[in-house]
């Protein structure tokens, strides 16, 4: 059993009564920010330092409502559409990626663009660009109206077609069935694609992959720990995060299929405490966007309706850093008049 590092739920010792409570709580690990959420949160809290607000955003720079509230508060504007920013403008683009075609706004608009977008998500448009080159039509496995998707169409339209599920991949027609590859929305993890892979798979024995597969390392790890606290037994999960993150929702669902009632909340104030009545081990876990003093919250709430210790699951170690684009590091450092070799981490 391990104390979580740094945590001290109020009301409680962790070790002397983690076998006393009725009720325990098993932390996962990792949990929480990702290194392209990490990156692009930073990128707008330095872009405020080094501009000063107002900085336009494209989009929800992350899916989550105390993220983007927090920032709003420092002078981030959150906007659909470039078009809503004034010409010269500093306006930033979230970390899901966007069609070429929003670049072309900006520049004709005139805007000083500083792009977020996760490398991840960049590396999946590379290959877009790649394999259409050389005459492959792109599979693309994801969920439509996701922000990532939506851009990743964006980059070759005509040749794409977005494959959602099983149903549709044993239904969907290619323009040509000589040359395909199939490509992967970032924030779905090995699970959610072998089903559809398996059934493109069935009906175009020609169908290829990636030499390097597009799951984000993050999202499979946050899976796996979900299935871990379930093999230790955890009869309730707690996953924090906000409703229009996807992956935070296909968290509950992985802990779902293993026979673990569990919930989605976006805090600690939207706990029933009917739901750890009978709860002998509740998880915790939080999506890729989930700030950590929002578990923090969740801990501490779960303590005052009678937890005991928090356990650490630790399935996997992450010290992925995605590095700030160049001329943001530029501008931070002629406003804070020095060099600096590592802004922020």
């Amino acid at each position: 059993m391990h104390e979580a590092d740094g945590l001290q739920p109020v009301g409680f010792d962790a070790v002397t009564r983690y076998h006393y409570s009725p009720m325990n709580v098993l932390l996962a690990n990792p949990r929480g920010f990702c290194a392209g959420v990490d990156r692009a949160v930073k990128i707008v809290d330095l872009a405020l330092e080094a501009f000063g607000p107002p900085v336009y955003v494209r989009r929800e720079i992350v899916h989550n409502s105390h993220v983007v509230a927090d920032l709003r508060g420092k002078g981030a504007v959150f906007i659909e559409e470039l078009s809503e920013a004034p010409a010269g403008a500093v306006a930033i683009l979230s970390a899901h990626g966007v069609a070429p075609s929003v670049f072309d706004e900006a520049r004709s608009r005139g805007l000083r663009l500083i792009d977020a977008t996760c490398p991840l998500v960049t590396k999946v448009h590379l290959e877009v660009h790649r394999f259409v080159r050389q005459g492959y039509h792109i599979a693309l496995i994801g969920h439509a109206g996701h922000d990532e998707v939506i851009g990743t169409m964006g980059e070759a339209p005509g040749k794409i077609t977005l494959v959602e599920n099983e149903s549709h991949a044993r239904a969907v027609e290619f323009p040509s069935h000589d040359k395909l590859m199939v490509l992967t929305q970032t924030t779905l993890g090995v699970d959610d694609t072998a089903g559809v892979l398996n059934a493109l798979r069935e009906r175009f024995p020609k169908l290829e992959l990636p030499p390097t597969d597009d799951i984000c390392y993050a999202t499979q790890n946050r899976q796996d720990a979900v299935k871990e606290m379930a093999r230790r037994g955890m009869d309730l999960l707690l996953v924090v995060g906000s409703r229009n993150s996807s992956n935070a929702a296909r968290l509950v669902e992985v802990g779902a299929a293993r026979g673990v009632r569990g919930f989605l909340i976006d805090g600690a104030d939207q706990i029933n405490p009917e739901w750890v009545t009978n709860a002998a081990l509740v998880g915790v876990t939080a999506g890729a966007s989930t700030p950590e003093s929002v578990v923090r919250g969740v801990l501490d709430r779960l303590a005052s309706l009678g937890a005991g210790g928090v356990e650490l699951c630790t399935t996997a170690e992450e010290d992925t850093v995605f590095q700030i684009p160049p001329q943001l590091r530029e501008a931070v450092e002629q406003k804070r008049g020095v060099p600096l070799k590592v802004i922020e981490g």
